[in-house]
């Protein structure tokens, strides 16, 4: 059977804020506007993250607030555009980023909670997290924007503490963030330089001209917006709604176990562990929704594809922007039901072989000519070799790092389990789909 936690209790974490302020780079930065690719266009919400670390005597929790708040000063230098503001360019109808040194979120708080009284419910993404990442800060007058990125240090009881970060996805996708992360932490060191120089240069995502669509890219719902001056780029957001929020977890025996059973009946040469969860919430979700079931009906996962290798040139291993594609695989639903689970594995990884040079940059093209958001049944979003918790501070490396759970249910984010090495989904759905879902993931494991 496989494990599956409930939904964490401890919702409220006792947090009380301490201080709320914006924070600006350090030195005087050069004034200027960020093209954002048609990528980073669409990716205008919030993803929150919490990264907690044991008490350390040699850096107690109010040494470490002025140390990260001093290596944020620092890296907002050679990451201005953090800095900045969203703004719409009418002439273009496009988003920039006004690198005008408006400032970053910074938050201080405390809970009354340690991080023992958490338990091992300190190893999920826990609702009670939401309070370790505003995403805003109250305290700005309503006319003032809000930043692009807010840093929040919340002390623990026991002298341990936790580094949340709400950044705009529009600022930089995960390898960008792990990135990021990096440099931030190599600057709360003294004297230390950046672990590596950030690519900031959008322009080299920007769509060809004359653009040229040579595939058909069913990822992408085509909105047939206007394009050009005085339009908007559309947003691949959601509605706030009330959902149930689990995370199911495949043990590394279980993993092990569905890949030699997958070994004896396909002849793919590696199959990743990606592809295998990635197949299973496929074929859970499949059937969750307020659908009928019709064994007709073809259902599309999307695949979040890092484009860094795939394009010629090579992405420098330093871009810090939005450097992904959403990849449609599609099946019936009664292939996803009835056929073989190898069948689904297959499917995902082969099409990521499809993420070609030219693919990318059809699709970069097809988004300057018909505004498109990704379009399908469920998008899985792989967190498996980013690695945040492998960043050294000054005062150590993170004991974990999360995810944190917002509104979004059309995304599921994949982790490494902290207990066991083995992997977890975070999976947000309303009530009933839920139990949909959790009886479909069960059943798989009550017949392998």
């Amino acid at each position: 059977m496989a494990a599956l936690s409930a939904v964490p209790s401890m919702e409220d974490l006792k947090v009380k804020f301490q201080e709320s302020s914006l924070i600006f780079p350090y030195k005087e930065t050069p004034k200027k506007s960020i093209f954002l690719s048609n990528i980073d266009q669409i990716l205008n919400y919030d993803i929150p993250t919490a990264h907690f670390f044991k008490a350390n005597p040699a850096f107690p929790p109010e040494i470490v607030a002025k140390r990260f708040k001093f290596a944020l000063e620092k890296v907002l230098v050679p990451y201005d555009f953090m800095a900045g503001r969203l703004k719409l360019n009418r002439e273009l109808g496009r988003l920039e980023i006004d690198c005008n040194a408006a400032g970053a979120g910074f938050v201080v708080a405390k809970s009354d909670v340690s991080l023992d009284e958490i338990g091992e419910n300190l190893v999920y993404p826990n609702l009670g997290y939401r309070q370790l990442a505003v995403q805003r800060l109250d305290s700005l007058p309503p006319e003032v924007d809000q930043p692009l990125c807010v840093f929040q240090i919340t002390s623990f009881k026991c002298g341990g503490f936790a580094i949340g970060m709400s950044t705009n996805h529009i600022l930089f996708d995960g390898i960008g963030a792990k990135v990021f992360i990096e440099n931030l932490a190599s600057q709360s060191f003294e004297n230390k330089p950046l672990a590596s120089v950030p690519y900031i240069d959008r322009r080299i995502l920007a769509a060809r001209s004359p653009p040229h669509v040579s595939f058909p890219h069913p990822e992408f719902l085509k909105l047939d917006l206007p394009v050009g001056p005085g339009s908007n780029p559309p947003v691949f957001d959601c509605s706030v709604e009330k959902l149930d929020f689990k995370i199911f977890k495949l043990t590394t025996t279980q993993i092990s176990q569905i890949k030699d059973n997958i070994s004896k009946s396909s002849k793919i040469a590696k199959i990743s562990t990606f592809a295998v969860v990635a197949a299973l919430i496929w074929r859970c979700k499949a059937f969750s929704g307020n659908i009928e079931y019709n064994k007709d009906r073809v259902s599309t996962l999307l695949n979040v594809i890092d484009i860094r290798p795939r394009v010629n040139p090579q992405l420098p291993s330093s871009y810090s922007a939005n450097a992904v594609l959403p990849l449609g695989v599609s099946e019936t639903c009664e292939e996803i039901k009835n056929g073989p689970f190898s069948k689904l594995v297959e499917i995902i990884t082969e099409g990521a072989k499809e993420i070609t040079h030219e693919y990318v940059k059809s699709a970069f093209d097809l988004l300057e000519l018909n505004r498109g958001i990704p379009h399908g049944d469920y998008m899985v979003s792989s967190w498996l070799r980013l690695g945040f918790d492998e960043v050294e501070y000054a005062w150590g490396k993170p004991m974990y790092s999360c995810p944190v759970v917002n509104h979004r249910k059309d995304i599921c984010w994949v982790f490494r389990d902290a207990v066991d090495g083995g992997v977890g989904a975070m999976v947000a759905l309303p009530a009933h789909e839920m139990d949909i879902f959790e009886a479909a993931f069960h059943d798989f494991f009550a017949s392998i």
